[in-house]
């Protein structure tokens, strides 16, 4: 075999997995698992994206009461009177 073919050949088959592999991830399909017979169906979203808002919200929801943890430290005058001291 050529070795242009060789490398056409090889060239296409990376872009493919590459186009299998950024599928996965943009739309969350399971088109390698699929491939691989590990799933039936290579369109059902993977539990981990449904997973994902659920972290997020959680995230989001401990942030929330660390900055208000630490308004309340701020706002605090026995806060003040430490950075002057500590100023000084």
């Amino acid at each position: 075999m050529d070795p242009l073919k060789i490398i056409i050949l090889l060239s296409s088959l990376a872009a493919i997995y590459l186009t299998i592999c950024w599928l996965d991830h943009k739309k969350g399909w399971q088109l390698s698992s699929w491939i691989n017979g590990r799933c039936s169906n290579p369109f059902t979203p993977t539990p981990k994206a449904a997973d994902s808002q659920d972290d997020k919200d959680l995230l989001i929801k401990q942030l929330i009461e660390r900055v208000q943890v630490l308004e309340k430290i701020v706002t605090e005058p026995s806060y003040e009177l430490n950075k002057k001291l500590n100023q000084l």
